[in-house]
């Protein structure tokens, strides 16, 4: 009851009124509320890691844009007399980047080789894989608890996602099969983020390469995400010459 109401009717009301209303007051203080209990119980199933009060009070709202997060560039190579195809990120979108939308770039990085190589020598349970993306949108190594704990609080309520990520890879750079993305573009409208890229294929030892254009839709729901669709189109085959 509001203070300054129960005042003015206090010395109105009949005395066994009043015992029932503090009654009822007092048990109401020591009953937590439905919000409250929520939250709690919110909390206790996220990783003990995560700021958990953000994602629970105030539900995310997408900004709607259209952006090219990434793309690739012939870059000199380092000590060497040749430019190598290298990729390239936008640090801008990067640093205002929302947690949803790291997270679908975060899955559709997990399966796919981005730069990705060991951090010094390659430790036993290859748990130093160091990623471009995931490096860039601070998800720390690959398949580490950091980079798959972020992505099953947010598909947590996708139990066919959360499935794929357990067979989360490690392949490196130099791999003789291995894919890569040629490009990714991500647009947000409304409560959805899709996520547009070309992979390429790529067998080193038959000299062959294999491209294909794929869709990913996340949908944004109660503060978690689901990948709801994915169109991917056929394979285009083609010979390369390795020799130099």
């Amino acid at each position: 009851m509001d203070r300054s109401m129960h005042t003015t009717h206090l010395f109105t009301l009949r005395w066994f009124t009043y015992c029932t209303l503090l009654l009822v007051a007092l048990q109401a203080c020591q009953t937590p509320s439905k919000s409250d209990t929520q939250v709690t119980q919110a909390d206790s199933s996220r990783p003990e890691s995560m700021d958990t009060t953000a994602s629970v009070a105030k539900p995310y709202k997408l900004q709607p844009q259209a952006v090219k997060f990434l793309w690739r560039e012939d870059r000199a190579m380092d000590g060497y007399d040749v430019t190598v195809s290298t990729i390239v990120l936008d640090d801008a979108y990067v640093a205002s980047i929302s947690d949803p939308e790291k997270a679908a770039l975060g899955y559709v990085a997990t399966f796919i080789g981005n730069e990705c190589a060991w951090d010094g020598k390659a430790a036993p349970d290859r748990s130093n894989l160091k990623c471009k993306i995931l490096t860039a949108l601070d998800l720390g190594y690959q398949c580490s608890d950091t980079h798959l704990g972020f992505l099953r609080h947010w598909f947590r309520g996708d139990s066919t996602t959360l499935q794929k990520l357990e067979s989360c890879p490690t392949i490196p750079d130099g791999s003789t099969i291995q894919e890569t993305f040629d490009k990714i573009d991500v647009a947000v409208d409304d409560n959805e983020i899709i996520v547009t890229y070309t992979v390429v294929s790529i067998n080193t030892r038959q000299g062959k390469t294999w491209t294909w254009d794929v869709k990913d839709h996340f949908q944004l729901h109660d503060n978690g995400l689901a990948l709801v669709e994915t169109e991917r189109s056929e394979p285009t085959a083609a010979d390369f010459n390795v020799s130099i």
